[in-house]
């Protein structure tokens, strides 16, 4: 049986900023360590379920880079941009926290099961606000971007289309002071159209893992 942690907003295991997100979760649920998350500084890193060759390659160095630097990634367990982060960090012997739409006895998508337990093997931790027993319904997919952004220091998105659900977690981060990073692509990809455009709207370019350093407010080495 798996065992399940629960937390309280005023836990001194989140961030204390997480406490004044709009409609903060009551309680969250999670496996895995989280004992140093709070004093770590952390990364969402997201983006598009259908990522293209460029989209892989950016997020796999930056998020290797960003990670062997002691950042925790933070993102949603989805295909694509997604699991290629949770996987690059660990791939640089980071940490990283992947939250869930559903309740945490299960990993969601199935397809992500070995990558999950990989996440808390290697000192991570798989969160949710969802109870167990909770099934991923669609509305609570954009619910959970709102526990992404609020757990983390700053967004990065990476790759993303005009509409892709990745825009829901930009925003959210906007909406909690959050600083917002994206990826410029190329002009002529349908894929780059949201990256492109959340820069063009005042998100931070990105064309090195220095500028995350600095939106981070760390010390390069």
């Amino acid at each position: 049986m798996k065992h399940v942690n629960k937390l309280t907003l005023n836990s001194p295991l989140l961030p204390s900023a997480f406490r004044h997100i709009s409609d903060p979760p009551k309680q969250l649920y999670y496996r895995g360590n989280l004992a140093e998350f709070s004093s770590t500084p952390r990364l969402a890193v997201i983006g598009s379920r259908k990522v293209t060759p460029y989209g892989r390659a950016v997020t796999q160095k930056l998020v290797q880079e960003i990670a062997s630097k002691g950042v925790i990634i933070v993102s949603g367990l989805a295909l694509g941009v997604d699991s290629i982060a949770h996987q690059a960090a660990l791939d640089a012997g980071g940490t990283t926290v992947a939250v869930l739409a559903c309740g945490v006895e299960r990993i969601y998508p199935a397809s992500h099961t070995q990558l999950g337990e990989l996440i808390l093997e290697k000192g991570g931790a798989i969160i949710s606000e969802y109870p167990e027993g909770t099934e991923p319904l669609p509305h609570q997919f954009i619910a959970r971007n709102r526990i992404i952004a609020g757990l983390s220091d700053a967004v990065l998105i990476t790759e993303a289309a005009e509409k892709s659900g990745s825009l829901h977690t930009a925003n959210f981060a906007l909406d909690q002071g959050r600083t917002v990073l994206a990826i410029p692509g190329n002009i002529t990809s349908d894929m780059s159209v949201g990256t492109n455009n959340l820069i063009k709207a005042g998100a931070i370019p990105v064309t090195s893992v220095d500028d995350v350093i600095a939106a981070l407010g760390l010390t390069a080495t």
